[in-house]
């Protein structure tokens, strides 16, 4: 049940004219309760000089925090006296006061309470189970530090009507008795350690209009007894720990306005039937492992105002019926394999996240990652192609990037390191793709549901920030959902990346502030690489720095680093939209040696003439050299004096052994041959640090393939150059001849002279 701002002025209004008008006080024995559970709560502030029930000095103050009343002691005077000289407390709110005590059972002595109030504060300890006895109506206690299982005895207030304990630390089994609460109408449960299945009980509790059990550790699918919840409006069920597939039950809860349903485990299941749901506002079904189509009918809800099937396996075309939603604010079908054309309706929604599919679109180069309202990134990249994604155009990667840095959220920087950071201060939006940097882009999905704060996507600390480096720390990135960092050009390879994070949105205090649970997913290249990351917890703190280290392989001149919201941890504390990725730096190193940039002339090559004409005047002395050995000692047809010769030479390059070679290209596995040439043939090979190779294999049984051998490996290992294809050394074992390259995508002409 909703208390609206009208409610509490009216029965305030009422309580105090009655008190004003016939000098009605407390009874006598409610007064020393009240000081009774001031000591227990830590309330300091209370006058017991003046009447609790007369609503001066703090037992009504008139702070309110949008509307609402946040500390006031409410009466009533009517309660079977005939002169309405005497009073009962009837309400206890305490609300945003960072009360440090604890839950007083001494609420029994106050036989007329109907209400107790204690949200965001930063009480502990657990639930007196003696609440039980008392007929009240209202328990909220969102936003403290409690512990233990809830009470059976809760069962037993067959009065209580909203039952909010979100944001809490509680434990342990749902008790089946809560079934018995037959007038609950609002059931919070989000954000605590809970376990096992709903009880079957809870079928019984069929006055609810609002539920909420995300971010929970409960098990078993989702029970198809929900059904019986007919007057449900809202069903907020985000990472609860459950199982699919949605029962087909909840095709009967026709009251619906709000669906949210994200994370579930289990296989994959077809789209729950919702036809009947015709009063949707708002229909979130994000990572449910939903396969097969989207239904038309759905276009036939034309309340719809949000709807986010993102990170599905839901394919086939975008429904028609979807133009007729002209209600619709946001529109996310993320990380999917939707196909077809993109539909000429598309661009109505406020915001349109189309991000990661498969849609056909014509020479999508031609489309940037932004049109207007709608985010394309990747939207038309299969998954198994790895290359840069058509929609940041024909990029020229003549010059490939071996590093990354950037400053998420802030302004472009020097560390202490001396390393400078990527300026990542652009504003994103709920459906938004940039490309920010020479060699990198963002992509951000998501939109603050039940925000009191409104969409952002930086947060700046306003506290001086001690750990090194801080100013990497001082600005951070921040998404709803789904936050992705693209680098591309980057030369195949591997790399070392270093995720910087520090948790600036929590205080370091006894308040409710500090009670916050940040919690996230972290993808590199496409893989799950850490589950549930807590900044805080990892960093032993807020405001502290904690740097994850990962290793990547680039093998399509692509990094992609995602960090994704699934549903766990608080959303509203220390208020509404705090949740989902938070991310203070980006840095990425190459585990190998990079070339050494020369110099660049004025014709804009990266060599001087004057160094190519050196190099290859001494890439022909050493060939003549190389063939004046051969010759005078006859070993063209001989290895072991082949070895010998070639090891006396002064050949910058790497010897590797034949198991090395057999081991990255599976034996010469025939599938892994991409050429055949008139000296030998070529395979595409991995080395063991992920490096991704072309392994040329000269015929043992040619005379000439011999004198090709030492004709390359003299003339590559003496030139250098960024057009040319780089040697990575060589191999003679047995009757072997193998030269390794670096391993370059077969592509067109016109891509090769980029």
């Amino acid at each position: 049940m909703n208390f609206s701002p009208l409610f509490y002025f009216w029965l305030l209004a009422f309580c105090c004219f009655a008190f004003l008008a016939n000098g009605a006080t407390l009874i006598e024995d409610e007064v020393e309760v009240m000081k009774e559970i001031a000591k227990k709560v830590g309330k300091k502030d209370w006058n017991f000089s003046v009447d609790p029930c007369s609503g001066l000095e703090n037992w009504n103050s008139s702070n309110a925090v949008k509307g609402m009343l946040i500390n006031a002691v409410t009466c009533d005077c009517s309660f079977a006296n005939t002169n309405l000289t005497v009073c009962h407390v009837v309400s206890i709110v305490l609300k945003y006061q960072n009360l440090t005590g604890t839950l007083p059972s001494e609420l029994v002595k106050l036989p007329y309470l109907q209400e107790i109030d204690l949200t965001r504060n930063y009480l502990n300890g657990t639930i007196p189970p003696q609440w039980g006895s008392i007929k009240l109506v209202n328990i909220s206690l969102l936003g403290n530090r409690l512990t233990g299982s809830i009470p059976k005895e809760l069962g037993n207030i067959t009065t209580l009507k909203s039952l909010v304990l979100e944001f809490n630390q509680l434990t342990e089994e749902l008790p089946p008795e809560l079934g018995n609460l037959s007038q609950l109408e609002r059931l919070h449960l989000t954000s605590n350690h809970f376990t096992g299945n709903l009880p079957a009980t809870f079928a019984k509790l069929t006055k609810l209009n609002h539920v909420r059990l995300g971010d929970n550790q409960f098990s078993g699918t989702i029970p198809n007894f929900i059904q019986s919840w007919t007057t449900l409006q809202r069903l907020v069920e985000q990472g609860s720990g459950m199982s699919g597939p949605i029962p087909s039950g909840i095709s009967l809860l026709k009251n619906l306005t709000d669906l949210r349903i994200t994370d579930l485990k289990g296989p994959g299941s077809y789209f729950p039937p919702l036809s009947n749901l015709t009063n949707l506002e708002t229909l979130v079904l994000r990572s449910c492992n939903l396969i097969g189509t989207v239904p038309d009918y759905l276009g036939n809800v034309t309340t719809l105002k949000s709807l986010d099937l993102s990170f599905n396996k839901l394919s086939g075309t975008i429904p028609s019926s979807f133009s007729h939603l002209l209600n619709m604010n946001i529109l996310y079908l993320t990380g999917n394999l939707f196909t077809g054309p993109l539909p000429n309706w598309i661009a109505n929604p406020d915001y349109t996240d189309l991000s990661y599919n498969n849609f056909s679109i014509k020479e999508p180069e031609l489309l940037t990652c932004q049109q207007g309202s709608v985010n394309l990134f990747a939207s038309s990249m299969k998954e198994h192609n790895l290359g840069i994604v058509p929609c940041l155009g024909n990029i020229n990667c003549s010059k490939p990037s071996y590093s990354l840095h950037i400053n998420c959220g802030g302004k472009l920087i020097t560390s202490s390191g001396n390393i400078t950071y990527d300026e990542d201060a652009q504003e994103a939006g709920p459906a938004r793709s940039l490309r920010a940097g020479s060699n990198w882009a963002v992509s951000n999905t998501g939109h603050f549901f039940d925000s009191s704060f409104g969409d952002y996507y930086t947060w700046s600390n306003t506290s001086k920030l001690t750990m090194n480096n801080a100013e990497l720390y001082t600005n951070a990135r921040v998404s709803a959902l789904s936050l992705t960092y693209y680098g591309f050009c980057m030369r195949n390879g591997s790399y070392t990346v270093h995720l910087h994070f520090a948790e600036i949105m929590f205080t370091d205090d006894q308040t409710y502030s500090s009670l916050g649970r940040r919690v996230f997913d972290i993808y590199i290249q496409k893989k799950l690489v850490l589950k549930d990351f807590d900044i805080a917890k990892e960093a032993g703190g807020v405001r502290k720095a904690i740097i994850k280290k990962f290793i990547a392989n680039v093998t399509g001149s692509t990094l992609e680093i995602r960090l994704q919201w699934a549903g766990k941890g608080t959303t509203a504390i220390p208020f509404g939209s705090v949740y989902g990725p938070l991310i203070s730096a980006i840095s990425v190193n190459p585990d190998f040696m990079p070339p050494v940039e020369k110099e660049t002339n004025k014709s804009g090559s990266g060599i001087s003439v004057g160094d190519i004409v050196v190099i290859v005047i001494a890439g022909a002395l050493v060939i003549v050299f190389v063939f004046g050995i051969s010759w005078w000692r006859g070993c063209l047809g001989q290895k072991g004096s082949l070895y010998k010769d070639l090891q006396g030479l002064d050949l910058k390059t790497n010897v590797f052994t034949l198991r090395q070679i057999k081991t990255a290209t599976n034996n010469f596995d025939i599938a892994y041959k991409i050429g055949q040439g008139g000296f030998g043939t070529v395979y595409k090979g991995v080395l063991s640090d992920g490096t991704v190779v072309a392994v040329k294999q000269f015929s043992s049984k040619s005379r000439q393939g011999n004198r090709e051998f030492i004709n390359e490996i003299g003339m590559i290992s003496a030139l250098q150059h960024p057009c040319l294809v780089k040697l990575y050394g060589c191999c003679m074992e047995g009757d072997q001849l193998l030269l390794i390259y670096e391993y370059m995508e077969n592509n067109s002409l016109a891509r090769a002279l980029f």
